[in-house]
C-alpha cells in the first residue's frame, strides 16, 4: 500500500552502493519510483518470476476492484522498469502456445526492495491500521444509530477475520 507519494530512492540508493558491487548500479536511471510501479516490483519479488498476464492478474487481486490493472497501462511500466535496470526479461515457451515474457527482478531491483520496505515497515502498517479505522467509522456511520451496534460487532468481527488471514498468508 504505497499510496499518494512517490518514493524517493536516492538515500537507499546511497545506502546501498557500498553493500553491492559499483556496476550493479550503473543500469539505475532513475531516482523515484511510482506507487504502481513498486507495488509492481513487490509482486514480482513475490512471486520470483511472473508473465505480464499473470502480473495484472496478481494487480486485480491486489487492488481487489478498487482498480482495474490494463495491459496497456502495464507492460509501458514494464518496459520502463526494465531500461532502468529493476527487472530482467527471460523468454520462456508457454505450455499452450508462443513464447512469453517472464519478469523477474535485477540483483538491485531486489536489494532496493528490500531496503525500502524495511525502512517503512511501520509506517505503512501504521497507514493501513488508520485506513482501517476511517473506513470502519465511516462505514459504521452509515447506519442508523438503532443499527450501529449490530454493525460495530460485524465490522470488528470482519476485521479480525481479515487480520487472522493475513497472519496465516505470511
Amino acid at each position: 500500500m504505497w499510496l499518494g507519494k512517490f518514493l524517493d530512492l536516492e538515500e537507499d540508493l546511497n545506502s546501498l552502493r557500498s553493500k553491492i558491487k559499483e556496476e550493479l548500479f550503473d543500469n539505475i536511471k532513475k531516482n523515484k519510483l511510482t506507487p504502481l510501479e513498486f507495488t509492481i516490483i513487490e509482486s514480482i519479488f513475490n512471486n520470483k518470476k511472473l508473465s505480464g498476464y499473470d502480473l495484472i492478474n496478481n494487480l486485480n487481486k491486489h487492488f481487489a476492484g478498487t482498480w482495474k490493472a490494463q495491459s496497456g497501462t502495464i507492460y509501458p511500466i514494464l518496459s520502463k522498469l526494465k531500461k532502468n535496470g529493476f527487472l530482467r526479461i527471460q523468454h520462456v515457451k508457454s505450455e499452450i502456445g508462443p513464447i512469453k515474457k517472464v519478469y523477474s527482478l535485477t540483483e538491485i531491483g531486489e536489494e532496493l526492495l528490500k531496503v525500502k520496505v524495511n525502512k517503512n515497515f511501520q509506517e505503512q502498517l501504521n497507514f493501513i491500521e488508520n485506513f482501517l479505522v476511517e473506513l470502519a467509522s465511516i462505514y459504521a456511520h452509515s447506519f442508523s444509530e438503532e443499527t450501529r451496534e449490530k454493525k460495530i460487532k460485524e465490522i470488528q468481527n470482519s476485521i479480525r477475520k481479515t487480520l487472522g488471514n493475513v497472519v496465516k498468508r505470511i
